[in-house]
């Protein structure tokens, strides 16, 4: 017996408790301590166990995220377990596209974006039309409604050098954009003394508004001193008078390919270019994977390891550390951004980011295509321009 439990018998001995209830008091308050020291704290037991946790995503994806301050792609894509790569590519923005508050991103499967326009319903007598997001770009409107860009630039008199803003319609009916031209004609006797004018409304394009009052595409450009890259915006005042027709060529203009680029490399080039080839050698690529690589770089930084470009972008092929690419360090190693585009089983970034031999079908697309499926940027074309070129380096330097 301790001489606290004696103490305590004697104070309720004097208060008249029997020895029975006082034993039984003290026996409590003994043995309380002892168990509360024997009670394992559970956290602390987890806390010590060292079983190193896994990053899973906190919370299943919703159809749809609105940008919230602060937010990144990369780290987007990182809390809702998915690739950086898949996000961009659904929401058909570039890599070095900005993201910005109350933007609203689609987190699911271009198949599943496919569904929702709701502009398809409205076109039963003319073409269908699609109103332009935030982050979109002609190419990837092309490809989500799987008609050519060509045939996309054309249908709205627009060219590979055009500006498309949130909130424009643009008319993406697959059908020859001849077929519109004769259900608009008929108002176009209208005007015939005095040169008429239009105020553009938001979402008017050049295009359609020389389709609604019935003259030439180039007419309306020459009356107002615009060219086809000119942008128009809500309020402005635009002559439409009639003038004599003649276009028909200018469509065919813009679906010319682009044509082929050349150079001859310097010493820092061609180190760069053997690299991507002896790289591409080792992983088992094609010549036209590896030629694909070299325009790639060729078009993204001339083939040099920059340590700066636009926004984040960095090294050969202009990699972000804020779309999951990697650290800055690992970016400018050349080796392993190399690496990192041809992606495949042995890609250093996993599966956090989408190299070419990540891209189903990849071999049997066009050239620039997949370049574009990789890269995913705002002038997918301009990786075709050194087609060329690039099985001219491959040859040379391998």
């Amino acid at each position: 017996m301790t001489p606290n439990t004696s103490s305590r018998r004697q104070r309720y001995a004097t208060l008249g408790l029997p020895a029975a209830v006082l034993g039984a008091l003290a026996g409590v308050l003994v043995a309380a301590p002892a168990e509360a020291d024997a009670a394992p704290d559970a956290s602390s037991t987890a806390r010590l166990s060292g079983v190193p946790s896994r990053v899973v995503p906190s919370e299943a994806p919703p159809t749809d995220y609105v940008v919230a301050p602060g937010d990144t792609i990369f780290a987007i894509a990182q809390r809702f377990g998915l690739r950086t790569a898949d996000v961009l590519a659904w929401n058909g923005i570039d890599a070095r596209a900005t993201i910005f508050p109350g933007q609203k991103l689609r987190l699911h499967a271009p198949h599943a974006a496919s569904s929702p326009p709701p502009a398809a319903p409205v076109p039963e007598s003319g073409p269908a039309t699609y109103t332009v997001a935030a982050g979109d770009t002609l190419f990837a409107i092309a490809q989500r409604h799987s008609i050519p860009l060509d045939t996309l630039l054309s249908a709205n008199g627009l060219d590979r050098s055009s500006i498309i803003y949130p909130g424009q319609s643009l008319v993406i009916s697959a059908s020859a954009p001849t077929a519109s031209p004769a259900a608009v004609q008929t108002p176009a006797p209208a005007p015939a003394a005095a040169p008429a004018t239009h105020t553009v409304a938001a979402g008017d394009t050049l295009f359609a508004i020389a389709q609604r009052h019935g003259i030439p595409l180039d007419t309306l450009l020459s009356a107002n001193g615009l060219d086809r890259s000119s942008i128009i915006y809500p309020g402005q005042t635009l002559a439409v008078s009639v003038s004599a027709p003649a276009p028909a060529a200018a469509p065919a203009a813009a679906e010319a390919p682009p044509a082929q680029k050349s150079a001859d490399l310097s010493p820092e080039q061609a180190a760069n270019a053997a690299l991507i080839i002896r790289i591409g050698r080792e992983l088992g690529v094609s010549d036209h994977g590896i030629a694909i690589a070299l325009a790639t770089g060729m078009v993204e930084s001339d083939l040099r390891n920059l340590d700066w470009g636009d926004r984040d972008s960095l090294g050969i092929f202009q990699q972000r550390p804020s779309t999951g690419w990697g650290a800055p360090e690992q970016i400018l190693d050349a080796e392993r951004s190399t690496r990192v585009f041809y992606g495949g089983p042995n890609d250093p970034n996993g599966t956090t980011t989408r190299g070419l031999l990540d891209i189903p079908g990849w071999e049997s697309m066009a050239f620039t295509d997949a370049a574009q499926a990789v890269q995913i940027s705002a002038y997918p074309l301009r990786y075709g321009q050194w087609e060329t070129a690039a099985h001219r380096w491959l040859a040379l330097y391998q």
